[in-house]
């Protein structure tokens, strides 16, 4: 029994390792995309039932004068044109959904104002093999490789959290910054009003003793 469990560890920690090498050449990051009106991302999904998730943050917008954010609509699309999943109005979101089909999904971002939008955008499909699918000569192998999908979907989520707040610093940092430049402007208008004020007031009480001054004389 104790040779057994070795020998499960070892194949665990070799397959661990296997995958770490492999994830390694694939670059893992969130995609940016620019939404003028309505802009889509593609993915291909193997398995019927395959877990989807992902997040999407709006991170930057040119609305100078808005305070809040109007949001976008984002839908996916199944391979037969169905509707899968439907968000309205988000300037930041999770989602998670399993696919009714295997075949190419489109998730799209609807942007419903006139200013372009800058969307950190990250989605994963993962796959837990099915032990009752596998042949008998298999039967060492299948909860070994259930085991490591079970892994990588738990590192799989750690990533797409540490993305997501990632993208929401930035969005954060940015509401920062434009709030800094919206406070500048006004500091600014104010001081050129009060200074226009101040010329009129100077200007009109001049004329007003000039002409006091010129009633005096008649």
């Amino acid at each position: 029994m104790e040779k057994e469990s070795r020998r499960l560890g070892a194949l665990i920690l070799t397959g661990l390792f296997l995958l770490a090498s492999l994830d390694g050449f694939r670059l893992v990051g969130a995609i940016s995309v620019t939404v003028l009106e309505r802009e889509c991302v593609y993915d291909y999904v193997f398995y019927e039932g395959d877990h989807v998730s992902g997040n999407f943050v709006v991170v930057d917008h040119d609305i100078f004068w808005g305070a809040d954010h109007p949001g976008l609509d984002f839908e996916v699309t199944s391979p037969a044109g169905n509707v899968v999943y439907h968000l309205k109005g988000k300037s930041g979101e999770k989602f998670e959904f399993k696919a009714p089909t295997p075949g190419m999904y489109k998730f799209c971002f609807i942007n419903p104002s006139s200013a372009p939008e800058t969307v950190s955008f990250y989605i994963h499909v993962g796959h837990i093999p099915d032990a009752s699918n596998v042949a008998a000569k298999d039967e060492h192998l299948t909860p070994i490789n259930v085991k490591i999908a079970l892994l990588k979907e738990s590192l799989e989520n750690v990533t797409s959290e540490q993305i997501y707040l990632k993208a929401r610093e930035s969005r954060h940092r940015h509401t920062n910054e434009s709030t800094r430049k919206r406070l500048i402007f006004y500091t600014f208008g104010e001081y050129l009003a009060l200074a226009c004020v101040s010329g009129l007031q100077v200007f009109y009480i001049r004329r007003l003793f000039s002409k006091s001054v010129g009633y005096n004389r008649v």
